[in-house]
């Protein structure tokens, strides 16, 4: 089994990359999908995360609004809640790979893959990238988003450029969905390939 680890700063476009490598049948690990199971209603990590970071849960789980307040601007604290929830992903990860042993490969959604160090756990890197003009576009869009916040995460994250100089594969999202679709076809088709299927 092929493990393609994929991943792209902010607004890049990579939930849609990863959506389209499992239209074409690859099982997908969403990492960002797992913290939010892990953060809701019974997730697993709640009541550790209260004892952490006092007053930043309720009944609907984390208050990821509250609880990016008490890490945002803190690096210590940033790194302590890291310390909580990396291994409950990896866990979630490894049960994940268990699950798709057949499959000939798996995309594991990571965004922080370089930053986490999950780089080293994948058998190939694809980096989903657009223009810097339009990232920022996207990202602007979102609710409560501010240039301040976005700039605090963009500071928390390896430059894109650095992402693609160190990707196997690179895939642009600044084209026609049918243009990127076509991307993430011939990545899937070039790794069959190499794995000789």
């Amino acid at each position: 089994m092929i493990t393609i680890g994929l991943t792209g700063s902010i607004g890049m476009g990579k939930s849609t990359v990863a959506a389209m490598f499992a239209d074409e049948g690859v099982p997908v690990f969403d990492a960002d999908a797992e913290v939010h199971r892990l953060q809701g209603v019974g997730g697993a990590l709640v009541e550790r995360i209260e004892a952490a970071f006092p007053d930043t849960t309720g009944p609907a789980g984390v208050n990821r609004t509250a609880l990016r307040e008490a890490v945002l601007a803190d690096p210590a604290a940033f790194a302590r809640l890291e310390a909580l929830v990396h291994p409950a992903v990896a866990v979630a990860r490894d049960a994940f790979l268990a699950a798709h042993a057949a499959a000939p490969m798996v995309v594991l959604d990571v965004p922080l893959l370089f930053e986490a160090g999950g780089w080293e756990k994948v058998d190939r890197i694809v980096v989903v990238s657009a223009p810097e003009k339009i990232q920022r576009a996207r990202v602007m869009k979102r609710p409560g988003m501010t240039a301040s916040r976005f700039e605090s995460i963009l500071a928390r994250q390896l430059p894109d450029a650095e992402k693609r100089a160190r990707a196997d594969f690179v895939i642009d999202t600044d084209a026609p969905l049918e243009e990127t679709r076509a991307q993430v076809r011939r990545v899937i088709a070039c790794l069959a390939r190499a794995a000789g299927r």
